[in-house]
C-alpha cells in the first residue's frame, strides 16, 4: 500500500512539473527553432511569391499554426537577442550588429541556459551574432554543442579568413574545424547529427542559417532557374539560397518523421528581419521591383517590410497543427515565455520578460490577447537616439518615428499618414513609447566588456568588428553611422579607421599582446597586400607600416616595427578591472590605422 501511494505521488509530481528529471524523455517536448537570415515575409511561395519554389516550407505552413502579425527587429543581432531572452534587445545591450553593441548582456539569461537547466540537451548550428569572445560565446550562454561562423556573416572579420560558403572552417565549440560542403548543408547536417544523438532525451535545437544573407552565393543549380526567369543575378542567387534551405528543411522533417519525433517536437520557423534582396524600393520604401507581400520597406526599415516576418509553429501532440491563422499582434519577445509554458518550464523569478506566453492563444483557450503596444526600432549607432527609425505598434496602428501614423487594417501598405485624423492615438502611442524608453534605463549607456586573462595561456582574439568609439575620415558615415571595419574586404583594402576595445581584465599580471593586420591563420606579413578573402578576388592594398602604438588606459607605448613581420609583440602588465585598449599601426605618410586583429593572453 505504501509503495502504491509513493508511486502515485511520483506520477502526480511528474504531471505537475511536466518533467521526469534531467535528461529523461518524460512528457517534455523537444524544441527545434529554424531561423533564416534576411528572408522576408514575401520570400515564400505560400505567401504569394510568384517565382519562389518552397514546397517544404509550404507544407510546414499548411501543418502549422501561423502568427500573421508577428514582428522582429529590423536587423540581425537585435532579433537574436530578443529571441534568446524574451526581452527587448535594447534592454539586453544589443541594438547594433557591430561596435560591441551585438554583445548580449552578461546578466541576461538565455533560452539555452533555461532549457539546459531543465534537463534539455542544447545545440546551436549556424549564426550566433551575439559575441565572439568570452563571456558572450554560445558555449558560454548555455549551448552544450555549437557549430557556428564568426561575426554576423560568413566572410566578416571575426569569421575564419577566406570562408566563402563552400568548404569553410567554422567554430566547433570554440575550436576551428574544417568542413566540406555548402554552409547551409553543413548547418542542417550538424543539427541532424545532434538530434540523432539525443533522440532519447529532450533537446533544444537552434538552427540559425546565415543564408540567404549576402554575399549571395549558392550552387548554380539552385539559382539558374530564377536567373532564367529574368530577375537580377543577385536576386536569382538569393532565391536559390532559399530553395536550398527549403530542400534542407525537407531533410530535417524526414529525419523527425523517421525517428518518430514529429508529434513530440515543437517546430518553429521564423526569420530575423525583412527581406534584403527580394524587392527593390524607391526612396520612400515602396516596391518598384520584386515581391514584398504588399508591404513598405525591407531589412533595416521601421516600416512593416523591415520587421513583419513569417512565424509557423507545429506541435501535433500539443494540438498545434492543421493550418490555422492567428492575427493577434505578437513578436520575438513572446517566443521564450511561450515555449517555456508549452514545455512546462516554470518562469525564473530573476527574469522579467517583456514578452508574454502565447500558449492560451495558440491552443485556442482564448481567441485574443489583451490590447498591447509593442516597439521595434533600428538603432545602428554606438548610443541609441530616441525615436530613431522606430515603429510603435498597436493591433491597428503603427506610429513611425514618433510622428507619422498608419492604419494597417485599412492601409497595410502604409501609404497614407493619418496622424491628423487620430491625434488621440498618436498621443497614446507616444506615451507608450516614452514609458518604454524610460524603462530601458541604464542599459542604453552601459558597455559590455570582453573578459581577457581568465585562464593563463588562453588567447583572446579581438577584431575591429567590435571597436567602440570609432574614428573614421570625415567623408565616412551619416546620421552617426560611423561603423568600424567589419568585413574581410575592408581589411584587404586597408580601410583607414581606428577604435577601442572595451575589456575587463580578469586577473592582474603580465600579458602578451600581438598586433596584426591579418589574422594569424594566414602567413602574411604586415606589409603584404594580401587578397580580398571571401568578398572578392581582387588584390589588396599594401600599407607602409613603420611603427606600432598601444594605448592601455592611461599608458601609451610606441615602437618601430618591420614590415616583414607577421605581427608585432609587446608584453605589458595589466591590472584587474575595466580597461579600454587601443592598438594602432603608424604609417609612413604620418597617418595611422587601427590593428584589425589583436591577440591577448595572460602569461604564467
Amino acid at each position: 500500500m505504501r509503495l502504491a501511494i509513493i508511486a502515485s505521488l511520483t506520477v502526480l509530481l511528474s504531471l505537475l512539473t511536466g518533467c521526469s528529471g534531467p535528461g529523461s524523455r518524460g512528457e517534455q517536448p523537444n524544441v527545434v527553432i529554424l531561423m533564416t537570415d534576411d528572408q522576408g515575409y514575401g520570400d515564400l511561395g505560400v505567401h504569394g511569391n510568384p517565382l519562389l519554389q518552397t514546397p517544404h516550407l509550404d507544407k510546414l505552413y499548411r501543418q502549422s499554426v501561423r502568427l500573421t502579425d508577428f514582428h522582429v527587429s529590423p536587423t540581425c543581432a537585435p532579433t537574436r537577442a530578443a529571441l534568446m531572452t524574451g526581452r527587448y534587445s535594447n534592454r539586453t545591450g544589443v541594438w547594433h550588429t557591430v561596435m560591441g553593441r551585438s554583445f548580449l548582456g552578461r546578466a541576461e539569461k538565455t533560452m539555452a541556459e533555461i532549457f539546459a537547466s531543465h534537463g534539455y540537451r542544447t545545440g546551436i548550428f549556424g549564426k550566433w551574432h551575439l559575441g565572439d569572445n568570452y563571456p558572450f560565446r554560445p558555449q558560454d550562454r548555455g549551448f552544450q554543442q555549437s557549430v557556428v561562423h564568426g561575426g554576423g556573416g560568413v566572410g566578416q572579420i571575426p569569421d575564419f579568413w577566406g570562408n566563402d560558403y563552400f568548404d569553410d572552417t567554422y567554430l566547433d565549440r570554440g575550436q576551428a574545424r574544417a568542413f566540406e560542403g555548402y554552409c547551409t548543408d553543413v548547418w542542417f547536417s550538424e543539427a541532424i547529427d545532434f538530434i540523432e544523438q539525443h533522440r532519447e532525451v529532450p533537446f533544444f535545437c537552434y538552427l540559425a542559417t546565415n543564408a540567404p544573407h549576402s554575399p549571395y552565393r549558392v550552387d548554380d543549380r539552385y539559382s539558374r532557374p530564377y536567373g532564367e526567369s529574368g530577375v537580377t543575378s543577385s536576386r536569382a542567387s538569393f532565391y536559390g539560397m532559399i530553395t536550398n534551405i527549403d530542400e534542407n528543411l525537407g531533410r530535417l522533417i524526414s529525419l523527425l518523421d523517421r525517428l518518430d519525433l514529429t508529434r513530440k517536437t515543437i517546430f518553429i520557423f521564423l526569420t530575423d528581419n525583412g527581406t534584403a534582396e527580394g524587392a527593390a524600393l524607391d526612396r520612400n520604401g515602396f516596391v518598384i521591383d520584386g515581391f514584398n507581400a504588399g508591404m513598405r520597406g525591407k531589412k533595416g526599415s521601421q516600416f512593416e517590410g523591415g520587421h513583419r516576418v513569417p512565424f509557423f509553429i507545429r506541435w501535433p501532440d500539443g494540438g498545434l497543427e492543421g493550418g490555422r491563422d492567428i492575427s493577434e499582434l505578437t513578436a520575438h519577445i513572446d517566443v521564450l515565455p511561450t515555449v517555456m509554458e508549452l514545455c512546462g518550464i516554470p518562469f525564473p523569478d530573476s527574469v522579467n520578460f517583456d514578452g508574454v506566453s502565447l500558449e492560451r492563444l495558440l491552443t485556442g483557450k482564448v481567441q485574443s490577447l489583451p490590447e498591447r503596444v509593442l516597439v521595434v526600432d533600428s538603432q545602428r549607432l554606438e548610443y541609441p537616439i530616441k525615436w530613431r527609425r522606430s515603429a510603435v505598434m498597436s493591433s491597428r496602428f503603427r506610429l513611425i518615428d514618433g510622428t507619422r501614423l498608419f492604419d494597417v487594417r485599412s492601409d497595410p501598405g502604409q501609404v497614407k499618414d493619418v496622424a491628423a485624423e487620430y491625434p488621440q492615438e498618436v498621443d497614446h502611442l507616444r506615451s507608450a513609447y516614452q514609458k518604454w524608453w524610460e524603462g530601458l534605463g541604464p542599459s542604453l549607456a552601459a558597455v559590455e566588456r570582453i573578459v581577457v586573462g581568465k585562464n593563463a595561456g588562453e588567447i583572446s582574439r579581438l577584431t575591429s568588428h567590435d571597436w567602440h568609439y570609432v574614428e573614421l575620415p570625415d567623408s565616412f558615415g551619416s546620421e552617426g553611422e560611423r561603423n568600424p571595419p567589419w568585413n574581410q574586404r575592408q581589411v584587404t583594402r586597408g580601410y583607414r579607421a581606428n577604435g577601442t576595445w572595451t575589456l575587463e581584465v580578469a586577473q592582474s599580471g603580465a600579458y602578451e599582446i600581438v598586433l596584426t593586420r591579418w589574422p594569424l591563420e594566414l602567413d602574411w606579413t604586415l606589409g603584404s597586400p594580401g587578397e580580398a578573402g571571401s568578398e572578392s578576388e581582387e588584390i589588396g592594398v599594401s600599407l607602409a607600416i613603420s611603427g606600432a602604438r598601444i594605448e592601455a588606459g592611461e599608458r601609451r607605448i610606441e615602437w618601430m616595427v618591420d614590415q616583414g613581420d607577421r605581427g608585432v609583440v609587446q608584453q605589458m602588465r595589466l591590472d584587474k578591472g575595466a580597461l579600454d585598449l587601443k592598438a594602432s599601426f603608424l604609417l609612413g605618410d604620418g597617418d595611422t590605422v587601427g590593428a584589425y586583429y589583436a591577440y591577448l593572453k595572460r602569461l604564467e
